[in-house]
């Protein structure tokens, strides 16, 4: 990893009415870096992503890219900024095929102003092969397609438009053994090729197998950021539980 941060965020807090959904958060992202983002529901994972997708604005803190504080109040700013958010639904447009997910909201026109499809066809193919994504003809309707597919689209849609930042939430979830490996696949292909990859997901298995550093959240508060290679899923789980760090949870016979 660089000795710079790509992302800072700092002291990042949120409120929902009387709830303390994030309190002075602090979290660094580093380029080629999976991030895994670990905790129970109402831990604070789903609003600091929001925050940084532009979903939704913190109270107070900040954030600054490469340095350069930056502000994000709507998807369109972080999207300009490089990050690219992934939800678990996908986003897809099921009764459309393979190349206009891909450029849905940003297509490809002629000078005319007429959709380019040839164009869109061809830049399609192109980024599936160079991600090695298989699917056997673009123009099949994307409802079709089995859901590890539907992932690896949404996938490639973001790094088309250059995404230097993917956030991407549960993003195995409800897929098989063979489809969830091959998005692992596509994750670690990614970071070789330095992109950035916040990973949240209630699976610790995925988080040990892809994750270079682990956050845990609870309660809106930062328990510990811990290096992979340094940690077990004991502490880890121990941390998620009971909230604080150096303590193993009483676990049944």
């Amino acid at each position: 990893m660089e000795a710079a941060p790509l992302i800072e965020m700092r002291e990042i807090s949120k409120r929902f009415g009387g709830v303390q959904a994030l309190q002075d958060v602090n979290i660094d992202l580093y380029e080629g870096e999976i991030l895994g983002i670990v905790g129970h529901n109402g831990a604070g994972k789903s609003t600091l992503i929001k925050i940084l997708s532009g979903a939704c604005s913190a109270d107070t803190g900040r954030i600054h890219i490469k340095g350069r504080k930056v502000e994000i109040r709507n998807p369109k700013d972080s999207k300009a900024l490089g990050i690219e958010t992934i939800y678990q639904h996908l986003a897809l447009a099921d009764n459309m095929n393979v190349p206009a997910n891909v450029f849905l909201g940003r297509e490809i026109k002629s000078r005319l102003g007429i959709l380019d499809d040839r164009s869109m066809e061809i830049e399609t193919k192109r980024m599936l092969e160079r991600l090695k994504i298989k699917i056997e003809s673009l123009k099949v309707r994307v409802h079709k397609l089995s859901g590890g597919q539907r992932q690896c689209i949404a996938i490639s849609r973001t790094i088309y438009f250059n995404a230097k930042v993917l956030i991407m939430d549960e993003p195995t979830a409800a897929l098989g053994l063979e489809e969830t490996n091959r998005v692992h696949e596509l994750m670690k292909q990614l970071k070789q090729e330095g992109v950035a990859i916040i990973l949240i997901s209630h699976d610790l298995h995925d988080i040990f197998k892809l994750s270079d550093r682990i956050v845990v959240l609870k309660n809106g508060v930062l328990v510990g950021i811990k290096k992979t290679n340094e940690t077990t899923k004991d502490e880890v789980l121990a941390m998620i539980i009971l909230g604080q760090q150096g303590v193993s949870p009483k676990m049944g016979n």
